[in-house]
């Protein structure tokens, strides 16, 4: 039961952003997690700089993010949602694998592209992966790799508890063209980082 004063819990989020299928990767946190670790890495000239440049910044930092989700069906079954009932958590960890998946349709496609004798066939480009966290935390990153640990099991053997260990890469503007929606993002990120530490400097003041 929620009391009327209770603040509203905003939830994080990863979203692949999918023009074919825009709804097919959105996992959002059941529980957020209560740690993240955030890592910065400068891209700076470097010690081999000229004289006069040690201190230019070739572009944003480099930055990786690890957190631990959980994710338990304990209250879907509770309230005997059938779909959780049928298939545990399978859903919900599908949605998240799918995000380092090529679509079987481009798959194919490229598969029949060889098969006639093309020259040149690009990679399959996966989704647009987006994570929220907060309003003032909306990033373009990409899913390096994460681990699941599956604790529970119904008695289909579907996974009903599951531990998710996720690393993702931020993505900035110099990894995406100017008409990329992820330049937009990232660079809307940063305005709003800007914006923070001045509003720190006033606060400091």
């Amino acid at each position: 039961m929620n009391f009327p004063q209770s603040p509203r819990l905003i939830k994080g989020a990863l979203v692949g952003v999918d023009i074919a299928n825009p709804m097919a990767s959105v996992v959002v946190f059941q529980y957020n997690p209560a740690t993240m670790t955030r890592r910065l890495e400068a891209r700076s000239a470097g010690d081999d700089a000229d004289p006069g440049e040690t201190t230019r910044l070739s572009g944003p930092p480099k930055e990786t993010i690890t957190l631990s989700v959980e994710i338990d069906a304990a209250d879907q079954l509770e309230k005997a949602d059938s779909l959780t009932v049928s298939m545990g958590l399978y859903p919900t960890l599908s949605a998240l694998e799918m995000m380092l998946y090529p679509k079987t349709a481009m798959v194919v496609a490229n598969s029949v592209l060889a098969l006639a004798g093309s020259i040149e066939i690009l990679p399959v480009e996966g989704p647009l992966v987006l994570f929220s966290w907060g309003a003032n935390r909306v990033l373009p990153v990409r899913l390096t790799s994460f681990s699941i640990t599956e604790e529970a099991y119904d008695t289909a053997l579907n996974p009903i508890q599951a531990k998710v260990e996720l690393s993702l890469q931020v993505l900035s503007y110099q990894d995406f063209s100017m008409l990329h929606p992820g330049f937009g993002l990232f660079m809307a990120h940063q305005v709003m980082k800007e914006v923070m530490g001045s509003l720190n400097v006033a606060i400091s003041a």
